[in-house]
């Protein structure tokens, strides 16, 4: 388990591999993707208010990074079930996965204990990673803030793919 704060993984170093379900059917393999940048980002909980502003935005700018080539990927804690009624609620047409053991969490250090309310739990640190087309990364973002975050990131992206 990563405390809060700690980052196990920086720019340059490959993206650790994994394999989750998805709301889309079937599953998708980080591995799989190689030969497109991957925008990879966690978020605590489908349809709380922070993360439904951070998936509209993602959204709402789905087709400027598809036209980067690149393929958007969520993933929390949350049933495939859970992501499937986010995903109809809000229209979202990219893949959003189930780490329900939050094992890809951990490998990524953002599986952390947080505190609200005076009570102390592990949950979802809000991250983004932006991998080039080898899977490596390239940006990251820990503690996110959700609005103006997928311009941010897409601004990243813009970045990369001309320089590649």
């Amino acid at each position: 388990m990563v405390n809060k704060g700690d980052s196990v993984l920086e720019p340059g170093q490959q993206a650790p591999d994994f394999e989750l379900n998805s709301n889309n059917g079937g599953t998708i393999r980080l591995s799989g993707l190689v030969g497109k940048p991957v925008v990879l980002y966690f978020y605590p909980k489908d349809d709380t208010p922070g993360c439904t502003i951070e998936a509209n935005g993602f959204q709402r700018h789905l087709q400027a990074f598809e036209d980067a080539g690149a393929v958007v990927l969520g993933v929390s804690p949350d049933s495939v079930k859970s992501h499937c009624k986010f995903a109809e609620k809000y229209a979202l047409a990219f893949h959003l996965l189930a780490d329900e053991a939050h094992h890809v969490a951990e490998s990524y250090g953002v599986w952390v204990e947080k505190k609200r309310c005076g009570r102390t739990y592990w949950g979802i640190q809000r991250a983004t990673f932006l991998l080039d087309a080898r899977g490596k990364i390239t940006h990251l973002w820990h503690d996110v803030k959700p609005e103006g975050h997928p311009e941010e990131v897409l601004s990243a992206l813009s970045g990369l793919t001309s320089s590649e």
